[in-house]
């Protein structure tokens, strides 16, 4: 019988972690209620933590209001776009 590499959502991962973080059981008993393997378990958990360390920093706040930024400035050129265009297809008598 051949291993069969499973792949598994961000919403199960993410479930096993924090079932790990709570510390009311083992490692062991969690990654065999959740059918994984142990060192597997952990690779989530060191992912999630180092994850949290970006959340809470400053540059990753500074990006966020960045993409904001620039996603309502692309939605406000793009209404501008749309109503040049209109204009240009009233003026040149063109109907859709």
């Amino acid at each position: 019988m051949g291993n069969i590499r499973r792949t598994h959502t961000p919403a199960f991962k993410k479930q096993v972690v924090l079932e790990l973080l709570k510390e009311e059981k083992s490692r062991g008993e969690i990654a065999s209620q959740f059918g994984i393997h142990p060192a597997l378990a952990d690779k989530w958990r060191m992912v999630a933590m180092s994850g949290l360390e970006r959340v809470f920093t400053e540059k990753y706040d500074q990006d966020r209001i960045r993409d904001k930024t620039l996603i309502d400035e692309l939605y406000r050129q793009l209404g501008q776009l749309k109503y040049e265009l209109g204009w240009l297809k009233k003026k040149m008598g063109i109907t859709e």
